[in-house]
């Protein structure tokens, strides 16, 4: 069997990435504590509800919008749902499915909670980044979702871009 090994340099960015995404985690949780905000899990459901269909999503569509799996997305939303800020409906066409679905004070929330969260993001994230670096990088972790989205039950390595 065959392993390919990753070079120095994507290596280096490849810990570079996880290592500067946990502290960024860590920083932008430390401004919603001290604005006395929910913790960022919320904020990313909350989110994706507001901005969905309905403001409701099936829970595996929530569950792939936040990147959870489904047990861990279960639990977080029995809390959002115990605080009043989601609440479960039934699927309609299919009663073994669920929606969740952001309530009223679920967007009163959000609202709150999302300038904290975006100042975080530009002074932590964003301000780093030219135009031209914003680009390159979403074309990048584009082309790697889509191969990974594609690839997910089959395990063969990704492709590599060649330029």
């Amino acid at each position: 069997m065959s392993i390919d090994c990753v070079d120095e340099s994507r290596d280096t960015v490849w810990r570079l990435f996880l290592t500067t995404h946990a502290k960024l985690v860590d920083l932008i949780e430390q401004e919603l504590v001290q604005a006395e905000l929910p913790p960022l899990p919320w904020y990313d459901v909350l989110s994706a509800l507001a901005a969905a269909p309905h403001y409701q999503l099936r829970m595996h569509e929530l569950a792939n919008a936040i990147i959870l799996d489904c047990s861990n997305l279960t639990r977080l939303v029995d809390r959002l749902e115990a605080k009043g800020l989601v609440c479960r409906k039934t699927c309609p066409t299919d009663r073994r499915g669920s929606f969740a679905a952001i309530t009223d004070a679920g967007l009163a929330m959000w609202q709150r909670m999302r300038p904290v969260y975006e100042q975080a993001v530009s002074n932590y994230f964003a301000r780093y980044l030219s135009d031209a670096e914003v680009e390159i990088l979403t074309l990048a972790l584009k082309r790697m979702q889509l191969e990974v989205v594609q690839r997910k039950s089959i395990k063969q390595p990704l492709q590599r871009f060649s330029a």
